[in-house]
């Protein structure tokens, strides 16, 4: 654990400091907020834009990227 604590950190000593990537997700500023209407209607291109910019699987036919993204961003109240 202590390795893995100061690779994180900067490195070994004497070495310079590395900035390490993890992966290439990047949330989205905001949350998006469409309603169940919206996603049952909403177009695949728009299904794969919405999807990838949340890093989400973007594979499937057109029905399952709608229930996924309804799985995904749907809160029930």
């Amino acid at each position: 654990m202590d390795s893995f604590a100061r690779r994180v950190a900067g490195g070994v000593k004497g070495q310079p400091r590395r900035q390490e990537k993890c992966g290439h997700f990047q949330m989205p500023l905001h949350y998006p907020r469409y309603s169940k209407t919206d996603y049952e209607t909403m177009p695949e291109t728009n299904l794969d834009r919405l999807l990838s910019e949340y890093g989400l699987p973007v594979i499937g036919d057109v029905e399952q990227k709608r229930k996924f993204a309804m799985g995904a961003f749907l809160w029930r109240h």
